[in-house]
């Protein structure tokens, strides 16, 4: 057991961690209240039904990360089979008929009474926990073998994201698909492999993407929204406009305009349109920074990790979160395509929380057995200090040198001076 060292809360990462993850939680409830205010008076006749199941769903979520948070991660390495064949249990649980909750055209979620759960959203962590199981139980050196890493990987994962895929949800399986690559690259898997398993994976993604209809014309009205204002590229100029109009500071919270049942999704995938347009610029790069910071602290857990266990989870889980948000923003920018992934720990939507959340208790878990951060002069690269040492005396020598000739110059310039006071004093006697 890794003894947990003592540190101050300014830079201790699983303090960072829990202060960044709720700075964004109530951010996103604040702009859940304001965002779906108009669609849920109009719907349950209060302004107030969404913003109430978030919090309590959000409340949920801080149990689940106060519990993950304060355990030892290393009792998740068992649990990585278990969670995987519970998944994907629930994944075929929804495909079958009478089961699965049809919603938007899709069959995601699973009715229990009064509320709805989205198991694609659990997957993401069960695949976590699942391959970095099997990652960290591999040598590093066994990798370059492709049987090492097929079996049971590859097959176990493209089960997953063929449940993921038949639902159907591209924007998910997108993600499961640069999760595992991520994973595999941080275990040190080499180009050779990575690269014809990611080109396998944008065929069977591209290949999907263009086999309908409607998610054809998603990624084709991203170049040009405006060739169909009305219709595949009104979603994208709706959102467009929010931004363009919140200028610098916004128009104020609660203020929106294009909330009015201009922004289809305003609460979920597109509240960050919302939220540029109440606070501008300022609360755009407010959450950008945010979420680079919570990247940051990430990276810098899974560096630090005190085992490679802790290290592919801590990676995979910081792919997950930071690609997640990078995926939205680029949806609600025009930048990417629309694939209806929604902003973590931002997007009203309870599954989505309480397992980000959960996920990131995780992390915090492995920031606080990280191993001791190295002493300053440790961290610098180790190279050889005599050339170093070497233009150092050179230097000095050159400068002492200088000074040792402006001396005596200085002592002959006072010798002449001497000597012609004195005979200017003989000529006068």
């Amino acid at each position: 057991m890794a003894e947990q060292r003592p540190r101050g809360s300014s830079g201790n990462p699983a303090v960072l961690l829990g202060i960044t993850a709720g700075a964004l939680v109530v951010l996103g409830l604040v702009m859940i209240l304001s965002a779906s205010s108009v669609v849920s008076y109009t719907a349950y006749g209060t302004s107030f039904y969404f913003f109430k199941r978030q919090l309590l769903w959000a409340a949920v979520g801080t149990i689940g990360f106060m519990v993950f948070a304060s355990m030892d991660y290393r009792r998740l390495k068992g649990w990585g089979y278990g969670a995987y064949l519970f998944v994907v249990a629930l994944l075929v649980a929804v495909l079958l008929p009478g089961v699965g909750a049809l919603k938007g055209g899709s069959v995601r979620w699973l009715d229990l009474g009064p509320f709805s759960f989205q198991p694609s959203e659990l997957a993401k962590l069960a695949l976590i926990l699942f391959a970095a199981d099997i990652l960290s139980r591999k040598p590093e050196r066994s990798l370059g073998k492709f049987s090492h890493t097929l079996i049971p990987l590859m097959p176990a994962i493209g089960l997953l994201t063929l449940l993921v895929m038949l639902q159907p949800d591209l924007g998910t399986t997108v993600l499961l698909g640069a999760i595992c690559l991520c994973m595999l690259f941080v275990a040190g898997a080499p180009a050779l492999q990575l690269i014809p398993i990611g080109a396998v994976a944008l065929a069977v993604g591209g290949v999907m993407a263009f086999s309908e209809d409607y998610r054809r014309a998603r990624i084709l009205a991203f170049q040009d929204p405006w060739a169909d204002p009305l219709n595949t590229g009104y979603q994208a100029i709706q959102s467009l406009i929010a931004m363009g109009s919140g200028g610098w500071f916004g128009v104020g919270l609660g203020a929106s305009r294009q909330k009015w049942s201009y922004i289809p999704n305003a609460h979920t995938d597109f509240i960050y349109a919302i939220l540029g347009e109440e606070m501008g610029l300022f609360g755009t790069l407010m959450v950008l920074g945010l979420f680079a910071f919570l990247t940051y602290l990430g990276v810098r857990t899974a560096r630090r990790s005190c085992d490679r266990f802790g290290m592919m989870v801590a990676s995979g889980i910081t792919i997950w979160i930071g690609f997640q948000a990078l995926v939205n923003i680029g949806a609600v920018t025009a930048t990417l395509p629309i694939t209806g992934v929604p902003l973590p720990l931002v997007s009203f939507g309870g599954t989505s929380l309480v397992v980000s959340m959960a996920a990131l208790g995780i992390l915090t878990s492995i920031a606080r057995h990280a191993k001791p951060l190295p002493k300053r002069a440790s961290t610098r690269p180790n190279v050889n200090r005599a050339p170093i040492a070497e233009v150092r005396t050179a230097v000095s020598g050159f400068f002492d040198k200088g000074h040792e000739r402006a001396r005596r110059v200085r002592t002959a310039s006072d010798a002449g001076r001497s000597s012609g006071a004195q005979g200017a004093h003989r000529a006068h006697r």
